[in-house]
């Protein structure tokens, strides 16, 4: 993770949009659900593409559906059924922010994540 030493939010922000790539993965965690929690036996967790979660803050509070996108730049993810209307009529997605939602379902199609969830039970 980033090590920030400031409390002052301008430093904070800046560490933040700076970060290099790698440390800006784990920006992208997001909660497991209580089942996922006792089974896996971890609290957070990367949302990856294809991870069923449901969003828990904003105005799309309540609702569950698939990852679509993820936008390591801007630190969003992209879910299914998240979309605000236009002003012509158009329905375009929402980018949601990973701490807002948790995951409900993961993907397990990476032999890689698998063996990193199993690691340390």
């Amino acid at each position: 993770m980033v090590r920030i030493e400031s409390i002052q939010p301008r430093k904070q922000r800046k560490a933040r949009y700076n970060a290099p790539a790698h440390l800006r993965a784990k920006f992208l965690s997001a909660p497991l659900s209580p089942e996922l929690r006792t089974q896996y036996k971890k609290r957070t967790l990367r949302v990856v593409k294809g991870d069923t979660v449901k969003v828990l803050r904003g105005d799309s509070a309540g609702t569950e559906g698939l990852v679509d996108e993820i936008d390591t730049a801007r630190s969003l993810i992209v879910i299914q059924g998240v979309s605000i209307p236009k002003a012509d009529g158009t329905e375009v997605p929402r980018p949601v922010s990973p701490s807002n939602v948790q995951i409900t379902k993961l993907n397990v199609k990476d032999p890689k994540r698998v063996e990193k969830l199993t690691e340390g039970s």
